[in-house]
């Protein structure tokens, strides 16, 4: 008997801060996407040290993890807060598959998530 194939996930990227930001229910995750790394280099350059932490699809990717190890609760939704962030269509071609992929877990977030309009 086959597992069945999960459900995908909306995914709504905001761009200015809102009420879409603080009016979270217990079935939306929220990720906040930093300007910078904070540790020496000009916002927008990505090093290793700090890609992980400014990827959207690394931060989705987690998010299922956690959820599927127990350490987070059940989503139904994610909230991406992008409105720090200067190059917010880099952002969107993420979201959108159109940067090539740069792990497996790129293709495993790419089948879990789509993005949605906001509300």
């Amino acid at each position: 008997m086959s597992t069945p194939r999960p459900q995908p996930i909306p995914v709504i990227l905001v761009t200015a801060p809102g009420p879409l930001l603080t009016d979270l229910d217990a079935g939306t995750a929220l990720l906040r996407l930093p300007a910078n790394s904070g540790h020496g280099h000009a916002d927008g350059e990505v090093c290793v040290a700090c890609s992980s932490q400014t990827d959207v699809r690394t931060l989705l990717f987690n998010l299922i993890e956690e959820q599927r190890r127990g350490t987070r609760p059940a989503f139904q939704r994610v909230v991406v807060d992008a409105s720090a962030v200067r190059d917010r269509q880099r952002v969107l071609d993420a979201l959108n598959g159109k940067l090539p992929a740069q792990a497996l877990r790129d293709h495993a977030v790419a089948r879990l998530f789509f993005l949605a309009d906001a509300p």
